[in-house]
């Protein structure tokens, strides 16, 4: 067992963290910070899915498809013509890893030492009686915070086994651009990437069983989808995997629409159809931890397993995989493990987020999720065409919802689909948290020519026609 601080005199931690992600630093700093003595547990390279192979290179990578796309686009203003290709891919993928590098050194190798309270240990963990074994040597600790995170998900396919199938993650550390992409699944792993590779000059097919972003207002799905297609992506949606084969250096996979077998072919294929929680070698089960129908680990709304002490955050639970959530829920679980439980996990207000272009976000409950829980709801849908940044913009892709109680008029929930949409959803947030209404919102002072400013003239679209307004007007 190694570490990087000296642990206790009495080789006790007053609490174990296992995992050493978003989640588990969260967890630890926070535990540290109340003078615990604090056991981080890591296994694998330090700092977890975020900033080694999810949010940090998928979002760097995206920007600069981005900025490939900006170029192609320039002819929307009359006058100007652009054109931009990918020069050199392995140095994309260098500068990205560099990132990833630096980010990683910064934000979490380089905080251990600052933080005399935390021991790194390196190794694999499992539950024991006694404690909580590493490399074999069972450490005894008062709590511990399971932290593991998730891992990308095999789909039930026929015949994946035997195909070398690329995931978020390996897809990211490709050498070489494919000529041609599957992309199985319509989340926003497989939109984000499928949109990035196909602007990057990959032939992309884009799969999925039911809609794009499911979980998102139809309005939202239907028009993304349109937007995909616009630039060439092949967006198959409403099917049945039926087998997958790699045959003649190429990949097959048959699909069933409308009753009827179609083999889609390309160079590789990427599959996005969801993660799984990081259980295995834990031995949970073992010492009586129970798990959620997903193969996460259940907990209650205090962070809490079924086993006193032993607590859970993060992807590992299998629920609100974002990694904000995951540092929030840590540091409930830290802070209920140390200080008597009396902290409870909320997410009534949790925005998320998708970077596509445009791009998807929101906040609260849908009009589906709204109806199901009881509400009398009214919505409002505002296209980006009466928005005037839009306008400026010579870009009027995209729509924002918004779903209040019909009664009492408090907002319940809202979308943005537009392509600046993802830094203007945590105004929505506070109007939610806040409990404001539809037409407090709408009376609220924006400013003139911002892609916020939708969410005020959708507020007003519930009760008036905002393109008879005069610009302000409202």
């Amino acid at each position: 067992m190694t570490d990087c601080c000296t642990p206790p005199s009495d080789g006790r931690y007053d609490l174990a963290v296992v995992g050493a992600g978003s989640a588990g630093f969260s967890a630890a700093i926070t535990a540290a910070e109340q003078g615990a003595n604090v056991a981080l547990i890591g296994h694998g390279t330090i700092g977890g899915t975020c900033v080694n192979v999810g949010c940090v290179p998928s979002k760097t990578m995206i920007r600069a498809a981005e900025a490939l796309h900006g170029a192609r686009a320039a002819s929307r203003f009359p006058g100007l013509a652009g054109e931009a290709q990918v020069a050199d891919w392995q140095a994309l993928v260098s500068a990205k890893d560099e990132l990833v590098t630096s980010l990683r050194q910064g934000k979490y190798i380089d905080l251990l030492s600052a933080w005399p309270g935390i021991s790194y240990l390196d190794g694999a963990a499992r539950l024991t009686t006694d404690g909580i074994a590493v490399n074999g040597q069972v450490m005894p600790v008062g709590k511990a915070i399971i932290t593991t995170g998730a891992a990308p998900a095999t789909p039930d396919i026929p015949g994946i086994d035997d195909v070398p199938w690329l995931s978020s993650t390996t897809a990211l550390e490709l050498t070489e651009l494919p000529r041609s992409l599957i992309v199985v699944g319509g989340g926003y792993i497989g939109c984000e990437l499928a949109q990035m590779f196909a602007r990057m000059g990959a032939e992309v097919t884009l799969v999925t069983r039911s809609r794009l972003l499911p979980e998102a207002e139809p309005e939202v799905s239907d028009a993304l989808t349109g937007y995909l297609r616009d630039e060439g992506l092949a967006v198959r949606d409403s099917l049945a995997y039926r087998r997958i084969v790699q045959a003649n250096g190429a990949v097959a996979l048959t699909v069933e629409v409308d009753g009827r077998e179609e083999t889609l072919t390309a160079d590789r294929v990427l599959v996005t159809t969801g993660r799984s929680p990081n259980t295995h070698g834990l031995d949970l089960q073992e010492n009586g931890i129970q798990l959620a129908n997903n193969g996460g680990v259940a907990i209650d709304e205090r962070m809490r397993t079924s086993k006193a002490g032993l607590y859970a955050a993060g992807d590992v639970t299998g629920r609100d995989q974002f990694v904000y959530m995951a540092a929030y829920g840590a540091k409930l679980a830290a802070l209920n493990a140390l200080n008597g439980d009396s902290l409870v996990y909320d997410n009534t207000a949790m925005p998320w987020v998708v970077f596509t272009d445009p791009q998807v976000a929101g906040v609260g409950l849908s009009e589906a999720a709204a109806n199901a829980a009881g509400y009398a709801v009214k919505t409002s849908i505002l296209p980006l065409d009466q928005v005037p940044r839009a306008l400026s913009a010579r870009d009027t892709r995209g729509l924002v919802k918004l779903v209040a109680d019909a009664g009492t008029d408090r907002l319940l929930g809202g979308q943005i689909l537009a392509p600046e949409g993802v830094d203007s959803i945590q105004t929505l947030a506070l109007a939610l948290k806040t409990g404001m209404t539809a037409k407090a919102l709408g009376e609220t002072i924006f400013p003139y020519l911002t892609t916020v400013e939708a969410l005020k003239l959708a507020a007003q679209t519930f009760d008036k026609d905002v393109a008879m307004l005069s610009c302000c007007a409202g």
